[in-house]
């Protein structure tokens, strides 16, 4: 590892153009970082406007420091670190080119969410499928929007990695004037944390969409944070600060800021949206959705009590009616 490591970033949307942000600021080398994204009309736009077109459209992007990439080899092939910015919905399509070994290179999550299917956060899936050391891999975690970012917005990250050197190091090519980042061991808590603060961030705008008040999301929040405990606890047992801003401050803001699109998909079903017609209006990926699917999935092999995680996935998945699912819920929270 050394300062001018070159960086590969897969993925074209506002959190990977937020990142690209980031790194911009700390990477100076001509052609210092690679970028990825399937959309060939977005990146000749890039190339001659120097704005993602679709994402993020005020951030002002260096085209000099940063080469852009159809070809997902072309941009991993000589980068030290690898930085994913795809929702995890279309991570497995978006590898199916992938002809180059990982094991050899630092593999960051920026994902937050769980390959559906597989059941499988990120770290276990490119330690299983792709042969990557746990060791050589980093989780990016909030609590942190793109929007903020894109704004200058002071902000913060958790920087996680079982290997505290390549946490520092991640750590230091993320962090600026408007970015402080802290190091942690826990990559599967942060992970964890990161895919359930999505799934209670879909409650908190359905119930929104309820007209539920203020009184009632703050005992909703009140009880995620306890169910991420148990979870994360049970999950992977190690000692950790469940009030510290990976956990609880991520669901803070996922659960109540207007930038969360999970809080958005969930206020338009309590409106009375289909799933589908929520995905539709939104053009967003809300990763919420398929997350309480993977979750719910992963708890048969737990038993773990989540009566929140249970309502939403009652609600998206098994059709319930969100007042009905709700009020059953109301009874179950203290």
């Amino acid at each position: 590892m050394n300062g001018d490591s070159k960086i590969a970033i897969l993925g074209g949307g506002s959190w990977a153009t937020a990142l690209i942000k980031m790194l911009s600021e700390n990477v100076t080398i001509e052609g210092g970082i690679n970028w990825y994204m399937r959309d060939n009309e977005a990146i000749a736009y890039i190339n001659e406007h120097n704005r993602n077109p679709k994402y993020l459209s005020a951030v002002e992007i260096d085209t000099k420091i940063i080469k852009l990439h159809l070809d997902i080899n072309q941009a991993i092939k000589d980068a030290e670190i690898v930085i994913l910015a795809i929702p995890s919905a279309f991570l497995k399509d978006a590898l199916k080119e992938l002809t180059f070994d990982l094991k050899n290179k630092i593999i960051v999550s920026a994902i937050k969410g769980i390959v559906p299917k597989e059941n499988m956060i990120i770290a276990e899936y490119f330690n299983n499928n792709y042969d990557v050391p746990l060791d050589s891999i980093v989780v990016i975690a909030g609590p942190c929007h793109a929007e903020e970012v894109a704004m200058e917005r002071l902000s913060y990250l958790t920087i996680a990695s079982q290997d505290l050197l390549k946490a520092e190091f991640v750590a230091n090519k993320l962090e600026t004037r408007y970015i402080k980042t802290t190091i942690s061991d826990d990559i599967y808590g942060t992970e964890y944390s990161s895919v359930l603060k999505n799934i209670f961030a879909v409650s908190a705008g359905i119930c929104h969409g309820l007209s539920y008040g203020d009184n009632f999301q703050a005992v909703l929040i009140s009880n995620a944070i306890q169910e991420i405990k148990r979870f994360v606890d049970t999950v992977h047992p190690i000692d950790r600060d469940i009030k510290s801003s990976a956990y609880l401050g991520d669901l803070l803001v996922t659960a109540y800021s207007k930038f969360s699109r999970n809080r958005t998909f969930g206020m338009m079903i309590g409106k009375g949206y289909s799933v589908k017609s929520a995905q539709l209006e939104m053009n967003m990926i809300a990763e919420g959705y398929y997350a309480v699917n993977c979750i719910h999935e992963i708890n048969k092999q737990f038993n773990i009590y989540m009566p929140i995680t249970d309502a939403v996935y009652n609600i998206l998945y098994s059709g319930k009616p969100p007042a009905f699912e709700i009020k059953l819920l109301t009874d179950k929270l203290r």
